[in-house]
């Protein structure tokens, strides 16, 4: 049976109180966390954590990480660099790196991704942790939100579960990077083909 993620999210915000609660937020770029912080900054003190391995070549990691910021700058919201480490991000995907775009190489980079941003989560006492990365169609939503309930329980620190692609979350974030001219790369993270 699928969840809905966004009715378990709604139950969440419904229940908190007046007192806005911090939230991580793991943001793969600053298109796909625009529609995001968008829609939790009203219930949340939103904190981006930008722990992005994947991102291949080091050029293009700068590079989004500086769209990221440039955002956060324009909407007053913290920020917290992730160590790049394609190394180990290498050995987290190892015998899978041929898989295409969809496959458990995905699934393996989701998790290596939010495992840190739990960890931090728990780390820095923030009373939630979520992803952006299921605002993309690309992304398996069930898989995304299947790790956050794992790693909740493995931390001690509440996941905030999401489609946030739905209720045209996609659309609103591709019309916000218009808005605040931001960079859209053309491919997720990994290496391109053509490289």
């Amino acid at each position: 049976m699928r969840v809905n993620y966004n009715e378990e999210m709604k139950k969440i915000i419904t229940n908190l109180r007046e007192v806005k609660k911090s939230l991580l937020l793991h943001s793969c770029c600053g298109p796909c966390s625009t529609a995001v912080i968008e829609k939790l900054s009203p219930f949340f003190d939103i904190t981006v954590f930008y722990y992005n391995p994947n991102i291949l070549p080091k050029a293009e990691y700068e590079k989004r990480k500086d769209e990221q910021k440039r955002l956060l700058d324009l909407l007053n919201v913290n920020f917290i660099e992730g160590c790049y480490e394609p190394e180990k991000f290498a050995i987290a995907i190892k015998d899978k790196e041929n898989m295409p775009e969809g496959s458990e190489r995905c699934k393996e980079c989701y998790r290596f991704r939010l495992e840190k941003t739990a960890q931090k989560a728990s780390e820095k006492g923030f009373d939630f942790f979520t992803t952006t990365l299921s605002v993309s169609p690309y992304k398996n939503c069930e898989w995304i939100n299947e790790i956050l309930y794992e790693l909740e329980e493995k931390y001690i620190t509440k996941c905030l579960p999401s489609d946030f692609k739905k209720e045209g979350g996609y659309l609103r974030s591709t019309e916000l990077a218009k808005k605040y001219n931001l960079y859209r790369q053309d491919y997720c993270g990994c290496r391109p083909k053509n490289n």
